[in-house]
């Protein structure tokens, strides 16, 4: 019997702030959406680190998961990811040790290796160098410092978290190419990739992961490989309209890829009407896993791309200029995947 297709949804937000926005309205339409996801029966409500971008406000994500959890009450919340080489793995131990002991079991810590920035920025930012074999011995010390707590002799000769010492929250491994792939199946840690943004190496990555897994790592968290790929969705009534809305999401790619950032435009009728015929290529390949249109059309599009890659879950993210359309189109999609 073939596996099923209509794996666990999730979402991925970044905290978009649109033309004419503040950043504390930014952070309100993120909250908003949090609720409005947490009761239609998404799996996870992920945040991801950026630093420095007039497009999104979600910096300080840990104190963002904080905010969400008081007005969210059942959905798993999370770092979609931290970028591990901008911080000690003792402070990260130390933030979501400490939300997971004022929630509760609610948090995962997906780890990045990517700045999360423009390079002036993470020179600011900038801790540890990101290499793999570094990378991968930090977050082995991060899990440390979430486990159980060290046998003491004497009170001392011990770097602990306190608080997150026992609160053992969930690691995952992030990437966007085989880099991740490679730590996440030498540590057995569960693997998302951002496909949503960088889909070229999805296939390689997920068949390395796949095919270099340790479940027997000192490390591993999961027994088996465990994987969730990115996609770029947005549902609407008519095919029409939801191709009108995604305009937003193709010019904020371009911004992005052309070193051009700026809040989120409204959306437009022709995208060749507005951006250099040289730069339109960029959105198609920033965004090619998508799934664009009616409900019906999405999911189909999401359960081939599952088939095919044989996920065990997706994360979506959606862009509208309008945050009430966002909702909607995660409305429509929760309702036509049957979640509830």
């Amino acid at each position: 019997m073939a596996p099923s297709t209509r794996v666990p949804l999730s979402v991925l937000d970044l905290v978009p702030r649109s033309q004419g926005m503040t950043p504390a309205q930014a952070i309100e339409e993120s909250v908003a959406l949090a609720r409005e996801v947490d009761g239609l029966g998404y799996h996870r409500f992920w945040m991801a680190e950026h630093h420095g971008s007039e497009t999104f406000m979600s910096s300080a994500t840990s104190l963002l998961l904080g905010h969400v959890a008081h007005h969210t009450s059942r959905i798993r919340l999370g770092s979609g990811g931290v970028m591990l080489p901008n911080h000690s793995p003792l402070m990260v131990a130390e933030y979501y040790g400490t939300l997971a002991t004022i929630h509760g079991d609610r948090f995962d810590l997906g780890l990045g290796r990517a700045p999360g920035t423009d390079p002036m920025t993470a020179a600011a930012l900038s801790r540890s160098s990101g290499h793999l074999p570094d990378f991968a011995a930090e977050v082995a010390q991060l899990q440390k410092y979430l486990g159980d707590p060290p046998t003491l002799t004497g009170g001392r000769g011990q770097v602990r978290a306190l608080p997150g010492e026992g609160t053992h929250v969930p690691l995952w491994m992030l990437g966007s190419s085989t880099g991740g792939a490679q730590v996440a199946a030498a540590l057995g840690l569960p693997f998302s990739f951002a496909s949503h943004f960088a889909p070229d190496q999805l296939r390689e990555a997920l068949m390395v992961y796949r095919d270099r897994f340790r479940a027997d790592a000192a490390t591993a968290q999961v027994e088996r490989p465990t994987t969730m790929a990115g996609v770029n969705v947005l549902v609407a009534p008519s095919q029409e309209e939801a191709d009108h809305l995604f305009t937003t999401a193709q010019l904020m790619a371009i911004r992005i890829r052309s070193g051009q950032p700026a809040p989120l435009d409204p959306p437009v009728e022709s995208l060749a009407a507005v951006v250099p015929a040289e730069l339109l290529p960029m959105a198609q390949a920033h965004q090619a896993v998508r799934a664009v249109g009616t409900p019906e059309v999405v999911v189909e599009r999401l359960e081939e791309f599952v088939a095919e890659h044989e996920l065990d879950e997706l994360i979506v993210t959606t862009y509208t200029f309008d945050p009430e359309l966002r909702r909607r189109s995660y409305r429509l999609l929760a309702e036509a995947w049957g979640l509830g």
